[in-house]
């Protein structure tokens, strides 16, 4: 058995460490703020997916999770000429959708999860005037 206090409830009582919490979580919320998405981020990642192929690529590169995929298997997988795709990689990583590293011969690509979220946290941002019922996406059922 243990007999030592619980340190979170005899900090948590004393008045002065309430105040020292509160404004350490507000420093948090403010810093979480100021690393969201900035509105002409936001639009060239929307701009770099409002073209057909790169839209394609970007989500097989979402499905596939962080490990990514060679760049040949993406060509191949989307019948795509690995010139063309070339293109749309850099267009992509430049908006920071996604990243790539070199294995051997092998270029893998893989989504930016972090840029994919932050700009869906900034799209999303108060939506639906707070009535969360509303935003509701309904869920998909697999096949």
């Amino acid at each position: 058995m243990n007999n030592r206090p619980d340190l979170y409830g005899v900090i948590w009582r004393i008045p002065c460490h309430r105040v020292l919490i509160a404004i350490i979580i507000s420093m948090i919320v403010e810093q979480w703020k100021h690393e969201m998405m900035k509105p002409a981020q936001v639009v060239k990642a929307l701009s770099a997916l409002a073209q057909p192929t790169r839209l394609e690529v970007y989500r097989l590169l979402v499905q596939r999770g962080p490990e990514g995929m060679a760049a040949g298997q993406v060509a191949e997988k989307l019948k795509v000429s690995p010139a063309t795709l070339s293109f749309h990689f850099r267009t992509l990583s430049h908006a920071g959708l996604i990243g790539s590293r070199q294995e051997g011969r092998f270029i893998y690509y893989a989504a930016n999860f972090k840029v994919m979220n932050e700009m869906l946290a900034y799209l999303t941002e108060n939506c639906c005037g707070g009535h969360q019922a509303a935003c509701a996406v309904p869920v998909k059922k697999k096949c």
